[in-house]
């Protein structure tokens, strides 16, 4: 499993600073979490690690290796489900077994078991237009897990979801995630998300980004949503996003 190491890193697009001076550390088997205004550069922190971008300065590293170009080792999953609309379910979370040479009898067998982890289970001949939107992106989640990653990276993964939905879906990823040993990085809007689901929330300053304050969650999972704590640390997140006065 991989520990992942953001060393001072900067980030520009032309003239546009994205990232400044950006350092923070997810040790392995961690659920990390970075929550921040719009723009500030959280999405991309997430496609350096995912070796879709390079720092203009810095390094990005996993386990002491710097990060040049993606990896099967680490999987993206974005709020849109980006699943392919002419497959079934079975073949969409089946397609990374296929590129990578399993055979059809192995890519069942991983894809049935898979299916059934994050309750799609009878769905395998669906196609994407037929299921709801939470059913979607747990077909999204199948096609990332299958391929035993050991960092998962989740941009912002339910944001598209009604909140009923949403929760389902944050309790599903604790229960796929925990005991697996993989890391994970999620970029969210919500506050409560971040604090829910995450053993560290870093909170990122406005454009250019930087960690502005690294929170510990010593919250015990289940975490209780309306307990004082909970309320506690919202609250000191709110402040550096500055909020609490709206």
């Amino acid at each position: 499993m991989q520990t992942i190491h953001i060393d001072n890193v900067s980030k520009r697009f032309g003239s546009l600073e994205v990232l400044k001076q950006t350092d923070f550390r997810i040790e392995q088997g961690e659920f990390a979490a970075i929550v921040g205004p719009s723009g500030c550069g959280k999405s991309t922190v997430l496609r350096m690690i995912a070796g879709l971008e390079t720092p203009s300065e810095g390094e990005v590293t996993a386990s002491g290796k710097p990060i040049q170009e993606p990896d099967p080792s680490r999987v993206l999953i974005f709020q849109e489900h980006a699943l392919y609309p002419w497959r079934t379910v079975e073949q969409n979370v089946s397609f990374g077994l296929e590129l990578a040479g399993m055979s059809k009898r192995e890519r069942k067998q991983k894809t049935d078991m898979m299916l059934e982890k994050v309750g799609l289970g009878g769905f395998q001949s669906y196609y994407p237009h037929q299921l709801s939107g939470g059913m979607r992106q747990r077909a999204s989640i199948a096609r990332a897990l299958v391929m035993d990653p050991e960092v998962l990276l989740l941009d912002e993964p339910f944001g598209a979801l009604d909140a009923i939905t949403k929760i389902t879906m944050q309790n599903e990823l604790l229960r796929l995630w925990e005991g697996t040993g993989k890391t994970v990085l999620l970029i969210t809007h919500d506050i409560d998300e971040a604090i829910y689901l995450a053993d560290t929330i870093y909170v990122m300053s406005p454009r250019p980004g930087q960690i502005v304050e690294t929170i510990r969650t010593a919250i015990p999972r289940p975490r209780n949503r309306n307990g004082a704590e909970f309320a506690e640390m919202r609250e000191r997140i709110m402040q550096h996003l500055d909020l609490t006065k709206h």
